[in-house]
């Protein structure tokens, strides 16, 4: 039960749910990246991209002075289909508000 609520817990911040949204391409991305698309300070996406770390949704790589993270490829299954039903559901909005 603790693992759910520390992962809904780490999805119910906005810019935290953005960041997992772009991250769940599988790819990996840079926190530069992240902080232009979102539009927040580099010491503000640090800090949520740690809590998403502590959660175990994102792992990262340091590549010189900068920081890749990407999905957690060992992140429970149960786990990951509960952000890819949050992620889908947000695409599926998305795309009713653009029509």
């Amino acid at each position: 039960m603790q693992s759910a609520l520390t992962l809904l817990s780490a999805l119910a911040e906005p810019t935290r749910l953005a960041a997992v949204r772009l991250l769940w391409d599988g790819r990996e991305h840079c926190v530069c990246e992240l902080v232009r698309v979102l539009g927040v300070t580099q010491s503000r996406m640090s800090r949520h991209m740690a809590a998403l770390k502590q959660a175990g949704i994102v792992i990262d790589r340091r590549d010189a002075q900068w920081v890749r993270y990407r999905r957690n490829p060992e992140l429970p299954a149960e786990q990951a289909a509960i952000i890819d039903a949050v992620v889908n559901s947000l695409k599926t909005r998305s795309d009713r508000k653009a029509a």
